[in-house]
């Protein structure tokens, strides 16, 4: 790993432990802690979302004709300024207002982070330096959200005010070491525009391959991420009756899982196709759907149901640590060379759309009782992902699905 992608990597890990210090407690500090009530803090959360959704159509071109650090800071210097600003809110319009400066600076931040890590790594070692992004950025989540926990007090709005400041200031550092990163000269001259580099999204929605990996990711990220924040939590709530603790010990099982699984399954998954590990975490994913639909049916079994509810998320968990050295990975090498952040831009927001969808259809369905109809319908996502993914692998070229097989088949 070169000096500048070890530093990219030292920033996000840095913006994401500082990012780990809040992402819990959103929720209880804006419904609770500013006495803002529940619908306050659901439209705070909305806010964050339409925010990225609103600037992320406009990411990728800006970062192809500018590059991705001017983005990368802009991005750092907005979000420090959100997180900031909800620390010192405590009117409705200022919380709002600050979840959507900080979900727009969050938003622009990583189809700028990924452009980075793909100018500073090459086909051969891709794979190895997005699976240590999400190592490391799972790691800081964690590891913030410990310290967060045991720093806050509900009865105390300034600690909660000492978090966000926290998180402010580790965003000013990822701008900071951001800045120092010194880019490969063949890096810095794709900054450069070109009539390629204007396409922008007619040139990617006439890439039929693209257009599949999207579609596929927004399954992918629906049946899986998508679900955390509603249907399975609602779902291990009212049916399998385990407590809110038990809940949070199968969400660090999902983290343990992560840290522990991602560079084993780095050696086993970067020299086979990328189309076959994806569509191995679907049958994974589906496998997992299925226990926790089995957990449901336990009965009187309490125990059984709660290492049943902890072995899905750990089995989310493994299927994460496959994906993050094989997608964005292919996003990278499906691009052209000049529209490298337009790509990591369209599946971002691709990302985005299915972590709004998902929720809300988890929520519909948790809340009217469709509890049976939520788990067969999260199946067959599952299902449908090895399905788009074997017939993606057809349209990929070996450099895009197999970059470590390349070399020996050409020999």
């Amino acid at each position: 790993m070169g000096a500048a992608l070890r530093r990219i990597q030292l920033g996000n890990a840095l913006s994401a432990f500082g990012n780990g210090f809040t992402v819990p407690f959103l929720f209880v500090y804006v419904a609770q802690v500013r006495d803002l009530g529940a619908g306050t803090a659901g439209v705070v959360l909305s806010a964050f979302a339409v925010a990225a959704l609103a600037v992320l159509p406009f990411t990728g071109r800006t970062i192809d004709r500018n590059g991705p650090l001017p983005v990368l800071l802009a991005g750092a210097f907005a979000a420090a300024v959100g997180s900031m600003g909800f620390g010192l809110a405590s009117s409705a319009p200022l919380v709002i207002a600050a979840s959507a400066v900080m979900g727009a600076g969050i938003a622009v931040m990583q189809p700028a982070l990924a452009t980075l890590i793909v100018w500073c790594s090459t086909p051969r070692t891709r794979s190895r330096a997005f699976a240590t992004q999400f190592f490391l950025s799972n790691l800081g989540l964690g590891v913030g959200g410990l310290l967060g926990g045991l720093l806050v007090d509900t009865s105390r709005p300034d600690s909660f005010t000492l978090l966000f400041s926290i998180e402010a200031a580790m965003f000013v550092v990822l701008g900071v070491v951001a800045a120092s990163v010194r880019l490969p000269k063949a890096a810095r001259m794709e900054t450069v525009p070109t009539e390629k580099a204007v396409g922008g999204w007619r040139a990617l929605l006439a890439d039929r391959a693209m257009v599949q990996l999207c579609v596929l990711g927004g399954v992918l990220f629906f049946a899986c991420y998508g679900q955390f924040e509603s249907g399975l939590s609602a779902y291990a709530v009212e049916v399998t009756k385990v407590s809110p603790a038990t809940l949070g010990l199968a969400l660090a099982a999902n983290t343990a899982a992560i840290v522990v699984a991602q560079f084993a399954v780095l050696r086993s998954v970067e020299r086979r196709r990328r189309s076959r590990v994806i569509a191995a975490v679907g049958l994974l994913w589906a496998v997992a759907w299925v226990v926790a639909g089995l957990a449901g049916l336990t009965g009187s079994a309490h125990g059984v149901a709660t290492a049943m509810l902890i072995a899905t998320y750990a089995l989310f968990g493994l299927g994460e640590a496959m994906l993050s050295p094989t997608v964005a990975p292919l996003v990278a090498d499906m691009s052209p060379e000049r529209m490298v952040g337009q790509y990591n831009s369209a599946f971002a927001l691709v990302k985005q759309l299915a972590l709004a969808v998902g929720p809300a259809v988890g929520g519909l369905m948790a809340g009217g009782g469709m509890y049976a109809e939520y788990i067969v319908m999260l199946v067959a996502c599952s299902l449908a992902v090895t399905v788009l993914s074997v017939r993606l692998g057809r349209r990929l070229t070996v450099g895009q699905d197999a970059p470590m097989r390349e070399p020996v088949l050409a020999a």
